[in-house]
């Protein structure tokens, strides 16, 4: 028997009883060890606020369900291996499987964690390899001048990536000054939209509110680049492309982790870039994006508040019994 999250309407959840079949011959059986929500993607799920025309493309691996309703969803599980090749017995792996206690995937999905890698720290995987997608998709360059606009996880892993490149000018901007201190735990600046520097080589947009847009676009120099990763589910978003938008020949280009970047697809493959994320997670300081973890038995009782607006949660993990 395993246990799932389920969301089962409008701001509803519930934990049901799955029974489970032996694994088959390709697969392996995993116990949830660690997970994690993404709390931007099943915010929208949560409050039924997935638009039809999207139902197909939003399908998370392994989800069961269907759109709106009740639908068992996401997609960040660190777990070990309980059956499976002798070889794999015992491992610890990220799978993007929904929150359940235990469950049999294909052993291609379940994806090796590397030893110095903390199954704690792995459930940012999902999150980091969006982030390295959207880098692929922006091209930053040596010495650009770079602004990231809302610091939630993903908008902090794309500035943490870019960070590393030489003499990058990385700032990180949001509306709450407490994400400061997250901005120099991760190596870049910091600022308010306020007093952001303007004239960026690459501005990218992950707040998911109109208003970060609209700040994206004010900073973003003559002919530069404004990636935008928020996405909006049903709500309607006004953008200002009147005034200098088109004078200024600023290019507005979407990113979004479901296909890999152009520039990479002909030679990776999703497993080689989840694999990736998890390597790019070695470094410590990325703990400072992880919360307290709540237990998987109060998940459901929990989730209005985890997922409302202004917690100032960042990663929310899971623990699993």
């Amino acid at each position: 028997m395993a246990q799932a999250l389920w969301y089962a309407g409008p701001g509803q959840a519930e934990i049901r009883q799955e029974t489970l079949a032996p694994p088959g011959a390709e697969e392996v059986r995993v116990r949830a060890l660690f997970g994690a929500l993404s709390r931007g993607t099943e915010a929208l799920v949560f409050g039924g606020r997935v638009p039809a025309s999207e139902y197909g493309r939003m399908r998370a691996p392994f989800m069961a369900g269907e759109f709106p309703f009740p639908v068992k969803y996401g997609y960040a599980t660190v777990g070990r291996i309980e059956h499976g090749p002798e070889a794999l017995q015992g491992r610890a792996v990220f799978t993007l499987h929904p929150h359940q206690t235990l469950f049999n995937i294909p052993a291609s999905a379940a994806i090796l964690l590397p030893e110095d890698l903390p199954p704690q720290r792995a459930v940012l995987a999902a999150n980091m390899e969006t982030a390295l997608n959207a880098v692929w998709d922006a091209a930053p360059g040596p010495a650009d001048r770079i602004a990231v606009v809302g610091a939630g996880v993903v908008g902090s892993l794309v500035a943490y990536l870019c960070g590393q490149l030489p003499a990058a000018e990385v700032t990180l901007i949001d509306i709450n000054p407490a994400r400061a201190e997250l901005a120099r735990a991760l190596g870049v600046g910091f600022a308010g939209p306020e007093a952001a520097d303007g004239d960026c080589d690459l501005v990218v947009h992950t707040s998911g509110d109109p208003r970060g847009l609209e700040t994206a676009l004010a900073l973003a120099g003559d002919e530069a680049m404004v990636l935008e990763l928020s996405w909006y589910g049903d709500a309607p978003v006004t953008a200002s492309l009147g005034g200098a938008f088109h004078s200024r020949r600023l290019r507005l280009v979407s990113s979004q982790v479901g296909r890999i970047a152009p520039s990479h697809r002909p030679r990776w493959t999703h497993a080689r870039r989840l694999g990736a994320a998890l390597a790019l997670l070695a470094d410590p300081r990325l703990d400072t994006m992880l919360a307290p973890a709540v237990a998987f038995h109060d998940l459901a009782s929990r989730l209005p508040g985890i997922l409302s607006p202004g917690t100032g949660v960042l990663c929310q993990p899971i623990t699993y019994p």
